[in-house]
């Protein structure tokens, strides 16, 4: 079978205190929190500050006005994720964000300030409304909040000498190692195998923990407001290596996407209809208040699906997004981003409404992790996308993933300073073993594969689902998984061949936790089970070796 390791080390070895895999603000936030003390490295799939953080618009919640309240922010939370949330997580979260955006000023992000400041600090900041949300919570920096931050943190984190940052730098599978000594964790996390995608070769990276930081898994759909580089890839490598993932059926879909042929994954955020823009048919009606009593500010799962059944019941390519009710000004000060990006494609975003379409945006389950960021293997730590909290349950909030980045981050690096100094490097990691495959001469049938499991998952496990949707998906997604393991034993690897490789096990894990839940709730609707289940249960698989 290929790519077993072989037991003779190579040149291409290296070990680091730290391996963080991911360049957003949760891997940026470790990296950062941990380079005082320790050697670490930091890999990126692409170009330094590619990701998912990178195009957060919206902003960060947190409680700073005087109105406002930690248990209001809590609460909000709770009935966003339909019952689901861990209540633990939540405060927890909620509790550190004050302290998390701080760190974030005293590192120079410059937040938009209010028109009229007050004397008191904490206040004098622009906070904005979005969906789901009681008040005025949402700091942010115009409606770039995600470019800021990730800018500064990268700055921060290219003057640490003891952070080497690896960029097109792809994780292959981690190297796990049976732990006889821990009673509690029986594996542990001892390195990576790491594709260096210019050199086109496979790399041995030790260490004495990792940190998965590597985003979600929405790629996965045809239609995404992610970048490219969202394939699942750390939620897959946990899975393989024996952790537990949670809650992959809720998929949340972010209601407003731009919808023009040139736009490519362009996101309309939620903050506009915070600002009071209202969702509109072809012929100007509004239809929000039908559907909820908080009508464009209702959770984005509500909005989402009242998008797609109005679509749907009219045949209708998009919606209209409509903010031209407001001052002009007021519109390019609040929303210059999507003022320019909508100007560039000829659409007056003060004169005319914007259309959108809802498009795949957030992974609400992921990775089993506690509250100091542990996976169930030791030495394994996970923050931000790629893992499960227990914080947004069956819907995640708009604006509280920045936060969890932040909060996760900062406690799995508070950890992980008393983790590293009892831990010693793994001897004699075994090296990639290519002597058995070849180069591929049928690039083709990956890139047939990838278009087939993300039009797959987008028809049948989308925004609405049924028993038979789910069957067909899952019967397909298993001839597909056999296509690509049999691809994968036989050529050399490459960027794309690992993504599609974790595509379609994400795939796979949301379509069997899918089948699992017999209810609607949240992200996931199923038209053969509408009701509530009383009883309140997270989706929890694990591989079976």
């Amino acid at each position: 079978m290929k790519n077993n390791p072989k037991n003779n080390l190579k040149d291409n070895s290296r070990n680091f205190d730290v391996i963080v895999i991911g360049s957003g603000v949760a891997g940026l936030t470790t990296a950062l929190n941990l380079s005082q003390k320790y050697h670490v490295a930091l890999l990126s799939k692409s170009s330094l500050s590619e990701g998912s953080s990178l195009y957060a618009q919206g902003g960060i919640a947190v409680v700073l006005d005087q109105g406002d309240s930690l248990e209001s922010h809590v609460q909000d939370t709770l009935v966003a994720g339909a019952g689901l949330c861990h209540k633990d997580a939540v405060e927890f979260t909620v509790k550190n964000a004050k302290s998390a955006i701080e760190w974030l000023i005293k590192l120079g992000v410059k937040f938009t300030v209010a028109d009229l400041p007050l004397q008191d600090s904490t206040h004098a900041y622009h906070l904005t409304q979005e969906g789901g949300h009681s008040h005025r919570r949402i700091i942010h920096v115009d409606d770039a909040t995600g470019r800021s931050v990730v800018g500064v943190l990268i700055d921060k984190v290219r003057a640490e000498k003891n952070i080497e940052i690896f960029e097109h730098h792809i994780g292959v599978d981690l190297i796990i190692k049976n732990n006889l000594e821990n009673k509690s964790k029986n594996k542990q996390a001892v390195g990576i195998y790491v594709l260096d995608e210019l050199k086109n070769s496979v790399k041995v990276f030790g260490a004495k923990a990792i940190m998965l930081a590597t985003g979600g898994a929405s790629r996965v759909y045809l239609y995404s407001s992610n970048p490219e580089v969202s394939s699942g890839d750390g939620i897959a490598m946990a899975y393989r290596a024996g952790c537990r993932v949670a809650n992959l059926e809720f998929n949340q879909f972010h209601p407003t996407c731009l919808y023009h042929p040139k736009a490519g994954s362009f996101l309309i955020t939620e903050a506009m209809r915070g600002e009071g823009a209202f969702l509109r048919l072809p012929n100007g009606e509004r239809f929000m208040p039908r559907f909820h009593e908080l009508a464009e500010l209702a959770p984005r799962d509500i909005v989402a699906r009242a998008i797609d059944h109005e679509m749907k019941r009219l045949g209708l390519d998009c919606v209209y997004l409509d903010i031209t009710h407001k001052d002009p000004e007021f519109i390019r000060a609040h929303f210059p981003s999507i003022d320019a990006k909508c100007k560039s494609l000829g659409i007056d975003i003060t004169k005319e409404p914007i259309p959108v379409v809802p498009a795949a945006h957030y992974t609400c389950g992921g990775v089993m992790i506690n509250q100091k960021g542990q996976t169930d293997i030791a030495g394994l730590y996970a923050a931000g996308e790629v893992a499960f909290t227990g914080l947004h349950g069956a819907n995640r909030m708009a604006s509280n993933s920045l936060l969890e980045c932040l909060v996760y981050a900062k406690a799995a690096s508070e950890d992980l300073e008393k983790y590293l100094p009892q831990i010693k490097f793994s001897e004699n990691l075994k090296p990639w073993d290519e002597s058995r495959v070849v180069d591929s001469d049928e690039a083709i049938v990956v890139k047939q594969n990838w278009d087939e499991v993300r039009q797959l998952m987008w028809n049948y496990v989308g925004i609405v689902r049924s028993n038979k949707r789910l069957t067909r998906a899952k019967s397909r997604i298993d001839l597909l998984k056999q296509e690509v393991d049999a691809y994968y034993a036989n050529f050399k690897v490459d960027k794309n061949l690992l993504e599609l490789r974790n595509l379609i096990l994400l795939a796979d894990l949301i379509i069997q936790s899918a089948m699992s839940r017999h209810e609607s709730r949240g992200l996931h609707f199923n038209v053969d089970y509408p009701e509530l289940q009383k009883e309140l249960v997270d989706t929890v698989l694990c591989r079976k070796d």
